[in-house]
């Protein structure tokens, strides 16, 4: 028999919703190395502003992530330093599972 509560599930679904974004996973993987503003991360992802705003809200709203202000501009880090370490292992569970799937020559992940 399971643990895991409805809210556990809910939690896992919102995680899941958060992941199934590339904005929004490659803004998460880029938290995982430090703190940074909406307008650095909007640049290094090559996105809009308007973008980051709306995806930094949705992971905002997940629990996902939390606003620092520092004076006047705001920094974005992971809402738990644990969360960087699981999404490390979900990624090496991924290159695990699937070790072609980023392979030079291609990606076969929407094959």
């Amino acid at each position: 028999m399971s643990t895991a509560t409805l809210s556990h599930m809910d939690a896992l679904t919102r995680l899941g919703n958060a992941l199934a974004d590339s904005t929004r996973t490659r803004i998460l993987m880029s938290l995982r190395d430090a703190p940074a503003c909406p307008s650095d991360l909007a640049e290094a992802l090559g996105v809009s502003r308007q973008v980051m705003s709306n995806q930094l809200a949705c992971l905002r709203g997940c629990g996902l992530v939390e606003k620092v202000p520092a004076g006047r501009r705001s920094w974005y880090r992971l809402a738990d330093p644990k969360l960087g370490d699981v999404l490390g292992s979900m990624l090496e569970l991924v290159l695990e599972v699937e070790p072609g799937c980023c392979a030079p020559g291609g990606c076969s992940c929407n094959a």
